[in-house]
């Protein structure tokens, strides 16, 4: 019967959505969960499947372990059909085709995994569905980002309009963020100390506006500029250690930074590590309006209540 649709512009977390999506409805009958991907006690890639799909695999797994089926995959041999009909077995998959099929798709999604350099590929949910096929029907894929350099019809595929403009133009700069929905910008090198950054700020009341990770590179004016995009942001916290990078040259980057930009927001620094002192001696005779700490919980509460 044909038909009149009208697509409408969609707006989520402020991206315009200009594609929709069609797919022919089919009816499971019952759901599965797949995955592939590394594994760090095995140090190699596995299968994980497990009956329960269509629903959070962490609860599955926290409320019945043995729900959770986990397929070393050799790397000589790959996946290999006898291997995986166990699976589909252990899965339930009563009769030869079904069996057959997906063992098929499990061999495929390993042979994905390898050959586009995948960092996990997750089914949820596979389906068997009322008139007996075993299908994919929905799925999410992850790459690395290394490997872009030979798997460019992969990374074609990607469409910047629907992600977070901050979190792209950070990309570009090599920078690790992700924007948050806090009042607190946080600016740190290493991802633990982040993790831990944005505790301490949590414990005293504050909330992280984004997770910014510079690692080893020098502060640059660019990533203020990244912070400061969001409207959101009230105080700016530096938490650095100075291993890869001396203290005094991060120093010298918050200062030159807050020149450049003429910046009004407050700024609480706390650095540690190599060159610690010559960096607090800078910021000191620099005459610049930015709150050095030498305690994470001090610099943490004072970060915190310029935000309120």
């Amino acid at each position: 019967m044909p038909f009149v649709m009208t697509i409408q512009l969609l707006r989520y977390n402020n991206l315009t959505r200009t594609q929709v999506m069609l797919a022919e409805r089919r009816q499971p009958a019952h759901e599965y969960y797949v995955a592939v991907l590394n594994d760090r006690a095995s140090q190699g890639v596995v299968l994980v499947a497990s009956a329960q799909g269509g629903m959070n695999i962490e609860e599955v797994a926290a409320k019945d372990p043995s729900a959770i089926i986990t397929t070393p995959i050799a790397l000589k041999t790959g996946l290999t059909k006898a291997e995986a009909t166990a699976v589909a077995r252990k899965l339930g998959f009563t009769d030869e085709k079904t069996q057959s099929d997906a063992a098929n798709i499990f061999i495929n999604l390993y042979k994905i995994f390898k050959e586009k350099d995948a960092t996990q590929i997750e089914i949820n949910p596979m389906a068997l569905t009322k008139d007996g096929e075993v299908l994919c029907m929905d799925a999410k894929f992850g790459f690395d980002d290394n490997a872009e350099f030979r798997q460019q019809d992969v990374f074609a595929l990607r469409d910047i309009s629907q992600e977070e403009p901050s979190e792209v133009r950070a990309q570009k700069a090599n920078l690790n963020f992700i924007k948050l929905d806090g009042s607190v910008g946080c600016l740190v090198n290493g991802a633990g100390l982040a993790m831990a950054t944005m505790d301490v700020l949590s414990l005293h009341g504050g909330q992280p506006a984004n997770f910014l990770d510079v690692g080893g590179q020098v502060l640059s004016a660019e990533a203020f500029e990244i912070l400061l995009e969001d409207p959101k942001v009230k105080s700016i916290f530096i938490n650095i250690f100075g291993g890869i990078m001396r203290c005094d040259y991060i120093a010298e980057g918050v200062i030159k930074a807050t020149k450049e930009l003429n910046l009004k927001v407050p700024l609480v620094v706390r650095l540690k590590g190599t060159k610690e002192q010559e960096a607090k001696k800078m910021i000191r005779e620099s005459g610049l309006k930015i709150e050095a700490f030498d305690s994470l919980d001090e610099a943490a509460e004072r970060a915190s209540r310029l935000a309120d």
